[in-house]
């Protein structure tokens, strides 16, 4: 697995990182995970529970822990990481990973297969989408098949890199059921808590929840809020809190640690998202899990993770999200939601094991298909564009003529091997071959 984006940061991606790999190791594969140091002491090597080793490549981060692209710096740590492990899969994740763009270029030259997952949603017009898409284009025209977390997201990913549709697999994320259970005792029926969880950003709705936020407490004097995360638009709802003397309404609790939030979701009864985009929206179904009832903006991939009679929808406007909002609430207060049977169909729904099942399928896909050759590398990079083709096409050149040059500097004989390695095809431990 390589990704920009690992632990100790927290989010969705690098959650679904470590549970799929833990999944796969508990199946019997080796994994090891590949991203940038945190400094000042997270650099080298590093072991997670149950056996995950991770690798700290010594690169700074440019912005919200992206490096900046090191294209021929980054193929020497890689080619020694994937000789000595013996790495017969790179598993890229998110498209704005450099790290995870590089893994993906530099793996054919190492006779490595690869898969990309996306994560996220982008658009088509605004400058930064259009740069990452054709970045996320020049890549995918190297990758052996790509996994979306959603079904919008597969069309996403689709249009935004040209791939052709057999290749893009659909697999959702998962959660560990036991993790978010409901509340021992219910919840007062006095008083409503409206749960909100979630980074704070314009992407995020926030400025949603800051238009409704009064409007709701004004109609409901029986309800109150638990906002918990960070971001720039905090400012906005503190000057909201303050405006309409909500003090006692709106408790702000700021950063969330992960492990704290099954406390924060216990508190309350519903579950408000009214996220701009959103490929699946792990949030809400920790909600769901935890036994709260789920009010969300229709957006990306959020009507595919939930049953309709376990969520409300609204469209991305302050009028609908109070409407629904309003429908939530006297629905919760006539009891017409319970906790523990919505726990229970989660436990049902979705599971990590489930998911390292599907991602296996297409490990095996991609393994059972002939690499592509050098020069159909080069002739799908050339198509990229009049522009952008050949600088793509120059990249992928001296790329060769670099590892070339690792070759004859850094012999294979003279690489430290593990005492471990793995079979490409059938996935089973056999002994070693090579120094320990």
């Amino acid at each position: 697995m390589i990704s920009d984006f690992f632990h100790p940061d927290v989010g969705g991606v690098e959650n679904h990182i470590y549970m799929l790999g833990a999944s796969l190791i508990r199946r019997g594969h080796k994994v090891i995970v590949i991203t940038h140091s945190h400094p000042p002491d997270r650099v080298g090597i590093r072991w997670l529970i149950p056996g995950l080793k991770v690798y700290h490549i010594p690169f700074p981060t440019l912005v919200s822990s992206a490096t900046l692209p090191n294209f021929l710096t980054f193929l020497p740590y890689l080619r020694t990481i994937i000789l000595r492990e013996r790495i017969t899969v790179i598993h890229s994740h998110a498209s704005l990973s450099s790290l995870g763009h590089e893994g993906v270029l530099h793996a054919h030259l190492l006779g490595v297969r690869t898969v990309f997952t996306d994560h996220s949603l982008f658009g088509f017009a605004d400058a930064a989408s259009i740069l990452t898409n054709k970045l996320l284009e020049g890549m995918l025209r190297n990758v052996d098949a790509a996994i979306c977390v959603s079904h919008i997201g597969r069309e996403n990913t689709v249009l935004r890199a040209n791939l052709p549709p057999k290749s893009v697999y659909v697999i959702p994320n998962a959660i560990v059921a036991d993790h978010f259970c409901p509340a021992r005792s219910a919840p007062p029926t006095d008083t409503i808590t409206i749960i909100v969880v979630s980074r704070l950003a314009h992407r995020k709705g926030v400025d949603l929840l800051v238009a409704t936020a009064p409007r709701i407490c004004a109609a409901f004097p029986n309800v109150r809020f638990v906002v918990g995360g960070d971001g720039p638009k905090m400012i906005d709802l503190l000057q909201m809190r303050e405006t309409h003397f909500l003090q006692d309404r709106i408790t702000l609790l700021g950063p969330v640690a992960h492990r704290d939030v099954p406390s924060v979701l216990q508190q309350g009864s519903i579950f408000m998202n009214t996220s701009l985009t959103e490929s699946f929206g792990i949030a809400i179904l920790e909600a769901a899990c935890a036994g709260l009832h789920v009010v969300s903006t229709r957006v990306g991939g959020v009507p595919e993770i939930l049953p309709e009679d376990m969520i409300s929808f609204a469209a991305p406007t302050a009028e609908d999200v109070f409407r629904a909002m309003s429908e939530a609430i006297a629905h919760v207060a006539r009891g017409d939601h319970d906790p523990h049977r919505a726990h229970e169909r989660i436990r049902g729904f979705y599971d990590w094991t489930r998911v390292a099942k599907r991602t296996e399928v297409v490990y095996r896909a991609v393994l059972a298909t002939p690499p592509y050759p050098l020069w159909t590398r080069i002739q799908r990079t050339m198509s990229l564009g009049l522009f952008v083709g050949p600088i793509y096409t120059i990249i992928l050149i001296v790329d060769c003529l670099f590892f070339a040059f690792l070759e004859w500097w850094m012999p294979r004989e003279n690489i430290d091997y593990v005492d471990v390695r793995w079979d490409a095809t059938r996935f089973e431990k056999v002994a070693g071959h090579g120094n320990a």
